[in-house]
């Protein structure tokens, strides 16, 4: 693997909220994992009491994206991301989006496309059906396993 591939691989790792990636190209294999900071570090401690001149640090923890909204999804079978990438509606910009809710998708349409690396990926509909659900705004990164689209 050549190291730009490597260069991206880690900028895509420390621009996300994934803490290890792990790609394998034939025989080849790469692990990158990401440490907490020292600014990032959540604690967990019993309640103490604590002297009053002595402040106190707050640390605030945010729940991820997914767990903070998670919308009433509807019945069917989930389409998930087979990588990590930014996800997009359509082939470019001003086009119109390869699939809309309510649509009808057969097996083997074009659904969106993951742009991973610099390449971009098509992902397509393994399943007959409904679109009854897009799970991601267009732009957005997207996780390995992440639900993209709920097909009935």
């Amino acid at each position: 693997m050549d190291l730009r591939k490597l260069k991206t691989l880690i900028e895509l790792v420390e621009g996300s909220g994934i803490a290890e990636l792990e790609i394998s190209e034939g025989e080849e294999r790469v692990r990158i994992t990401r440490t907490v900071g020292a600014g990032q570090q959540m604690y967990s401690s019993a309640p103490q009491q604590v002297m009053a001149s002595a402040p106190v640090p707050v640390v605030a923890v945010a729940a991820s994206p997914v767990e903070a909204a998670k919308p009433a999804v509807a019945e069917g079978h989930v389409v998930k991301s087979p990588m990590v990438g930014t996800f997009y509606r359509s082939a470019s910009p001003g086009s119109k989006p390869f699939v809309d809710v309510g649509q009808n998708v057969n097996s083997g349409d074009t659904l969106c496309i993951i742009e991973a690396m610099k390449l971009l990926n098509e992902i397509d509909s393994d399943q007959a059906g409904v679109i009854k659900a897009i799970l991601v705004e267009n732009g957005q990164p997207v996780e390995f396993g992440q639900p993209l689209f709920v097909i009935g």
